[in-house]
């Protein structure tokens, strides 16, 4: 059997030789720890067997969609991993979904074994799923997962894994309609592991503080398992537990969310905690504010690295903040082997300087959205060369230095009397105002002007007056960037991952209107 160090030299590696060879070669190793329990490596190795092989023996081929519902725990790793193991594809979902949204999301993936917790098979109740279900917690949600596993010391039948072949299904989040599934193929996932060399995961304590189903969580936990460190998970996000955890095991690595960096460096106490041990702290997902990033900067040892790219791949930039203190309004330059440009509406290149949409390729792309080959090609920009770009629905400029400079999403870009207003250069002047604690602006239809900015803000106190923040926000900005309208909310709507969930404002306010 190769060595974990060949495999990771090679072209190519799946993330279970790996986890195989590390087995072999640091067997008590620890791989996962959750809470006062910890599992080795040799121990990780056999249960993805056993989960491999009691997959093969309910006839579950390669290929085929294994889903999960339930919140982080060691059991869900295994069932991830050894689905992964048996050549099926991982179909993490989300609990916060509705149970209509997790039917279709079921259906959509043709999984026919459905793992869940004691809180997923409440929250489904009675509605009817095309899958058996198996409780991860033994809680009588469906079959016990010890139960369902195959008998211990069970060596699965090897399968072959090709580099395009699926390694997981990921759903977009969304607050209508049915999330497109995202297929990510084994290179994809590879590419997240080779591309790591100079992070330092071999020896990396890495805190999982979201959840499986975001891709987010698997750019850092796949890379710790691939080169052979820990991941501490935590089943909840909570900024205490968080800091009293990465304290307690001297966490070296953390993937975080920019709504959960608030929320750390918020705490009256953040600084009696010893972090000294960090090494790399990254964020994604969100906007993650300069005075946000300045203030990790400031009171949280080791480098803060800003990652911007898609669920879906295409191009991927890193902003090393440590190194770059006077670009922290950016999210850093393309790294090596990704390609990103900008274009106009027309799907042609714009020069130096300009704005366009951000659309970018790499060696980790999904294969497209699972039976839906129209979505698929509307999301694919072709260069003159014929090579494939994905669309990443960002618009964007690059500054002087190669730096990328995103304006707002393609499709919150608010189009009021023929001028496009970004909502982001609202939000940040919004935000100034000392008593906004948090913002959003979103474009609100208008028969005068086609569109319309209205703002909706969290007050930092119990007593605020809004119609003066109007005023005082509406005299520091053009004519064509005056907000309409402004509400204070008790708070803004977040997915899981932190995004503000703009189209859930904005069907709220014209609900609110008729």
């Amino acid at each position: 059997m190769p060595t974990a160090e060949a495999l990771l030299s090679s072209g190519f590696a799946t993330l279970s030789e790996l986890i195989r060879a590390h087995a072999a070669e640091r067997p008590e190793k620890t791989a996962l720890a959750m809470d006062e329990r910890t599992l080795g490596y040799a121990a990780l190795d056999a249960r993805m067997d056993r989960v491999a092989a009691a997959l093969q023996r309910d006839g579950v081929a390669q290929g085929t969609a294994v889903a999960l519902l339930a919140a982080p725990s060691i059991a869900y790793a295994e069932v991830f991993l050894g689905a992964v193991r048996a050549g099926c594809v991982a179909a993490p979902l989300a609990p916060s979904a509705t149970p209509a949204q997790i039917a279709a999301m079921v259906r959509d993936s043709g999984a026919p074994l459905l793992f869940l917790d004691k809180e997923a098979a409440e929250m489904l109740g009675k509605i009817d799923l095309p899958a058996k279900r198996v409780a991860l917690d033994g809680s009588g949600a469906g079959v016990a997962f010890e139960t369902w596993l195959a008998p211990a010391a069970t060596v699965p039948a090897p399968v072959r894994i090709a580099p395009d072949d699926p390694f997981n299904l990921i759903y977009s989040s969304g607050t209508t309609g049915t999330p497109k599934g995202i297929v990510q193929p084994h290179a994809m996932r590879w590419s997240h592991i080779a591309r790591n060399t100079a992070a330092g995961f071999g020896d990396a304590v890495t805190m999982v503080a979201t959840p499986f189903y975001s891709n987010t969580t698997l750019v850092s936990f796949l890379p710790t398992l691939g080169w052979g460190g820990t991941a501490v998970l935590l089943r909840k996000f909570d900024a205490y537990a968080f800091l009293e955890a990465a304290q307690k095991h001297r966490a070296t690595h953390a993937m975080l969310v920019p709504v959960q960096y608030r929320r750390i460096m918020a705490l009256p106490d953040f600084d009696r905690f010893d972090l000294s041990s960090f090494r790399f702290k990254t964020c994604t997902s969100a906007p993650f504010s300069p005075e946000l990033k300045a203030d990790v900067l400031a009171r949280w040892p080791g480098l803060l690295l800003e990652i911007y790219g898609m669920t879906e791949g295409g191009g991927t930039c890193i902003l090393i903040a440590n190194m770059h203190p006077d670009k922290l309004h950016t999210v850093g330059r393309p790294i090596e082997g990704c390609d990103i440009r900008l274009i106009d509406e027309r799907g042609k290149e714009v020069a130096a300087g300009e704005t366009g949409e951000v659309v970018g390729r790499s060696g980790g792309m999904m294969t497209g959205y699972h039976g839906r080959p129209e979505t698929t090609r509307e999301t694919e920009w072709f260069d003159a060369e014929g090579r494939r770009y994905i669309r990443h629905g960002d618009i964007g400029r690059f500054d002087e230095d190669g730096f990328l400079i995103l304006m707002d999403r393609k499709k919150d870009v608010i189009i009021s009397g023929g001028f496009n207003i970004y909502p982001s250069d609202l939000e940040a002047v919004l935000a100034e105002h000392p008593d906004v604690a948090d913002c959003a602006v979103v474009g609100i239809p208008s028969e005068a002007w086609g569109e319309t900015p209205v703002g909706f803000y969290v007050a930092r106190d119990a007593v605020t007056d809004t119609a003066t923040i109007l005023t005082w926000f509406n005299d520091r900005v053009g004519k064509t960037q005056r907000l309409s309208a402004l509400e204070c909310v008790a708070e803004l709507p977040r997915s899981s991952i932190g995004k503000i969930l703009k189209r859930a404002l904005r069907d709220r306010y014209l609900e609110n209107a008729k």
